[in-house]
């Protein structure tokens, strides 16, 4: 935008009403409302992707790191630039454009496996595309809370959200499995489209009171790259988050790019055994959503960032063992879910209410694509060697090498200041509140 100027009377919303009013809120409900569905939806590709390049296009070990790869790998390539474009643009109109992008992207799936011509570089490229746009989207998506609510509403909108991730999580792959077996996998990715669809059209009703910043608070792109990255590794508390969540991206992403095959081939798992894997493991993050509020009351803000990261890189290491016991794998794998969902839902909604709290409205945007840039760019360099160490050494040992990674992670946090606090500061206590400036 070239000019500071307010948004039109019809396009901005009024401030929201008071305490307890989320419920009533019909503009945050709208916002929620067509996020759970398209949460729904990526949770249904998320199953049909990897069936459908392991059991229809048979792709190898490294295919799949590669496709893995592809899928986060603009998080890592543009997630810096992305940070500040967006930070000069409205993030929910960021937010239309990217649905329909990725709508029109995964829409090819079916088109070209109908014409009998999808190959799997076919679903690389197109799962690099929606990974470009999910970059976009998902900034923004962080960015945007603090302009619906209030600043004391962030961390129950946040919840609310999470929530509504966690159900998707729930009831999107087990149906997705379902849709699998009955419409073939690449059917199953067109539910996904109208999803994203779905939810550019909450979004075109939603309205926020986010403010474009003014011409003359502008640096170079470079600039202001550099300043959101300045903030994020300046800001004590939240340097030692980024690098638990960035180490344990990067061990999870090891194991996790192999977990179709781990089940599909080794273990013989169906894609319907697969989806109620992951369904029934949703269930902790769904628990951990609803309980996060609780915890943080129980036993401080701070402490629940360590604690729950304990939780996450402590049952990792029941993915491996998993292998050596296949006659109860099943039940050990829902276990492995449940507690890894439930943990990390109280991490992440923790510490991203945190980050939202004490980053000024300005820098927002960066804020999160710094972050993101540390703790999703590691994905795809984890995915490709995943692929690389499943080829050479096997899909089991390399999951032990993730496993072991993962439990090391959470020392950032576990040895750092967060057992002497109970709450973590405000934008007003921050050491890093006021960044430096170009």
């Amino acid at each position: 935008m070239s000019q500071s100027v307010s948004p039109d009377a019809a396009d901005r919303a009024p401030r929201p009403a008071r305490a307890g009013s989320l419920w009533r809120d019909g503009n945050f409900l709208t916002m929620w409302g067509g996020q759970t569905l398209s949460q729904f939806g990526a949770q249904i590709t998320e199953l049909a992707i990897p069936v459908l390049a392991v059991l229809l296009l048979n792709a190898t070990e490294f295919q799949v790191g590669v496709l893995n790869a592809a899928n986060v790998a603009a998080f890592l390539l543009v997630g810096l630039p992305a940070g500040a474009w967006i930070d000069r643009m409205r993030k929910r109109h960021v937010m239309i454009a990217a649905d329909l992008v990725r709508a029109a992207a995964l829409a090819l799936v079916p088109v070209l496996w109908m014409l009998g011509a999808l190959e799997i570089w076919h679903l690389i490229a197109i799962v690099a595309v929606v990974g470009v746009a999910t970059v976009f989207f998902d900034v923004s998506y962080q960015s945007i809370v603090p302009s619906l609510v209030r600043p004391d509403q962030i961390a129950e909108a946040n919840g609310k959200l999470q929530s509504s991730y966690e159900i998707a999580n729930i009831t999107g792959p087990g149906i997705g499995g379902w849709l699998v077996g009955v419409i073939t996998a690449p059917l199953a990715v067109l539910a996904t489209a109208v999803t994203y669809v779905l939810s550019a059209v909450a979004l075109v009703f939603t309205r926020d009171h986010e403010e474009p910043r003014d011409t003359a608070d502008r640096g170079s792109i470079l600039g202001e790259i550099r300043e959101g990255l300045h903030f994020v590794f300046t800001e004590r508390l939240l340097r030692r988050i980024v690098g638990t969540t960035g180490v344990s991206n990067f061990f999870s992403t090891l194991s996790g790019t192999l977990i179709p095959i781990f089940l599909l081939r080794e273990l013989g798992f169906s894609p319907a055994s697969l989806g109620l894997i992951f369904s029934l493991g949703a269930v902790g993050g769904l628990l951990g959503a609803m309980s996060t509020s609780h915890i943080v009351r129980w036993i401080g803000e701070a402490r629940a960032i360590p604690v729950s990261a304990l939780g996450f890189s402590v049952i990792g290491l029941l993915l491996p063992v998993a292998a050596l016991v296949p006659a109860v794998a099943f039940p050990l794998l829902v276990g492995q879910f449940f507690v890894m969902s439930f943990t990390v839902l109280v991490y992440n909604i923790t510490q991203v209410t945190f980050r939202q709290r004490i980053t000024p409205p300005r820098l927002l945007g960066r804020m999160n694509a710094s972050v993101r840039f540390v703790v999703w760019g590691v994905m795809p360099i984890a995915a490709l060697l995943a692929g690389a160490l499943g080829t050479w050494l096997g899909v089991v040992p390399t999951m032990w090498i993730g496993a072991i990674g993962q439990l090391l992670s959470a020392a950032f946090v576990v040895f750092g200041p967060f057992w002497t606090m109970r709450e973590l500061p405000d934008a007003h206590t921050t050491a890093a509140s006021a960044p430096a400036r170009e």
